[in-house]
């Protein structure tokens, strides 16, 4: 019989407030760690992590969110938050999940469609993001119009467009996007 698997140790911990884009970060001793690490972003001294940031530190441990009345807000209520905002915020938490559990640093994406940025391992902070992702559910109508707004976008940027389907059993199946040439 094998032996139960043992927890991995949290990086560290931190806390925050639940807000309308996000989550606040209230222990300024965590910022630089966090945003080291590709995570929140900072304005006008207010450090932020967006629902799926948050979503997934929760899921890690490494964040504890009071919401309403200062009551601990768990994973189904900040994920209930989050589907107020946006109608894909499961399938764009499972796609952040999956590519940050493979080592890639994500950001929020320029808009137009296009839901993340995705960094090379070691590339944060020191180079660009060279790849966009566009995130969507099998099933779900893909217009083409906005398929090849999203390539022209990342064509003007000189960057690969990725997409990311979540397939029925809620895998995540990345398909490289590109323009169609005839010689």
């Amino acid at each position: 019989m094998s032996e139960p698997k043992k927890a991995t140790p949290v990086e560290f911990r931190t806390s925050g407030v639940l807000a309308d884009k996000g989550v606040i970060v209230t222990e300024q001793s965590n910022i630089d760690a966090l945003s080291s690490r590709g995570y929140g972003t900072l304005e006008n001294k207010v450090f932020t992590l967006t629902f799926y940031e948050s979503l997934y530190l929760l899921d890690k441990g490494m964040l504890e969110i009071k919401g309403e009345k200062g009551k601990a807000a768990d994973f189904q209520s900040l994920l209930h938050c989050y589907e107020a905002q946006n109608e894909n915020a499961w399938v764009n938490y499972l796609v952040y999940r999956d590519l940050r559990s493979r080592g890639y640093v994500v950001r929020e994406g320029f808009g137009g469609g296009i839901d993340f940025r995705i960094y090379e391992r070691g590339a944060y902070g020191k180079d660009t993001a060279p790849y966009l992702v566009l995130s969507t559910q099998e099933g779900t109508p893909l217009p083409v119009n906005d398929l090849a707004s999203a390539l022209q976008q990342c064509q003007s940027q000189k960057k690969e467009l990725t997409l990311a389907v979540m397939n029925r059993r809620g895998e995540i199946v990345y398909y490289s996007v590109s323009q169609l040439t005839f010689k």
